[in-house]
């Protein structure tokens, strides 16, 4: 003997959770979750608030703002009949879990239950995230509603620092944070730049230009250009800055308060990629021999800023291994 439903009906009918992204603009779903919509019997809604009802009415859906139990959402669904759940944020686990429990429990004839995504986050959803905190934050924390670009500047060097620090110890975990403490950097200044009463920009700004330059210093990928190694993609990328840049030297845009031994292999890598004879100048003392060894290793493909500091880490350990601390 089959098990019946509630209202005892032979057909137990179907069940629909339609889960959205608050990520995506409201009202922006998926053909089959209109199709689901339109086809239901009845479609429900816990949240009265929820951003999608506006746009689900204006189509002509009838939604009920009800939270059912498991049980009530068998009764309505007795009888062959469908069920639209269009779920809160929080994807209606006490309901899910009523619906468990009663298949669990082998008393009743239950419906056939779908799970319909009707708006799917895309690659980078999650920045819209850090842009909305990050837009509290700003309004709400005390420190954070008082700094200035100059205030924040000595963090992003730091976590620069700590993100060549993670990398260099290959650790995955700490990489992962360290990019995300980068990032920030990137979304904090962004909101301060969004007040300035002169010049103001957003992060839309910010991640438009860099989307525009790589576009046009890639012709060879959006394009019609061609380049078959890594040196080719180099000069053209230098060739294509110099002309955005309108720099009369290759020098021109080089950072002159990086480290030194950053620095000198830097001017050593645009005197190269230029094809430049410029011989290193000659003197005494020891910043010049720490410029020609720095000149050297980028000759040599070594970034002599990474030797030096995987050198210093073989001391440190060395230090601790004579203080009797071990590494």
């Amino acid at each position: 003997m089959n098990a019946t439903s509630p209202e005892g009906g032979s057909t137990p009918g179907r069940v629909v959770l339609l889960t959205t992204s608050h990520r995506v603009a409201p009202g922006l779903l998926s053909w089959p979750a209109w199709q689901a919509l339109r086809e239901a019997d009845r479609v429900l809604c816990a949240d009265g608030a929820h951003p999608q009802l506006p746009y689900l009415r204006e189509a002509g859906i009838e939604v009920a703002e009800t939270s059912p139990t498991a049980e009530e959402l068998l009764t309505a669904c007795a009888g062959g009949r469908t069920v639209v759940v269009v779920a809160t944020g929080e994807g209606e686990p006490a309901l899910t879990d009523g619906l468990a429990r009663l298949a669990g429990s082998g008393r009743v004839s239950m419906p056939d239950l779908e799970l319909l995504p009707a708006s799917y986050d895309l690659p980078g959803a999650r920045l819209l995230d850090l842009v909305q905190v990050m837009d509290r934050i700003r309004a709400e924390c005390p420190w954070s509603s008082r700094q200035t670009h100059k205030g924040l500047a000595k963090y992003g060097i730091e976590e620069a620092y700590e993100l060549v620090e993670a990398i260099e110890d290959g650790d995955r975990d700490e990489l992962r944070e360290e990019l995300g403490d980068v990032l920030l950097q990137v979304v904090f200044h962004a909101r301060i730049a969004e007040e300035d009463e002169e010049a103001p920009f957003s992060v839309d700004d910010v991640a438009g230009t860099i989307v525009t330059k790589l576009i046009h210093r890639h012709p060879h990928v959006f394009g019609d250009a061609t380049a078959a190694t890594p040196e080719e993609v180099k000069e053209h990328w230098l060739r294509t800055k110099a002309v955005e840049k309108r720099r009369e030297s290759v020098t021109d845009g080089i950072p002159l308060h990086q480290p030194g031994l950053a620095l000198a292999a830097k001017l050593a890598s645009r005197v190269r990629s230029a094809h430049l004879d410029v011989p290193l100048p000659t003197s005494e003392g020891l910043g010049y021999d720490l410029l020609a060894l720095a000149a050297r290793a980028e000759a040599e493909g070594v970034d002599p800023e990474a030797a030096l500091r995987a050198a210093a880490r073989t001391y440190r350990d060395a230090i601790r291994t004579a203080e009797g601390l071990g590494e």
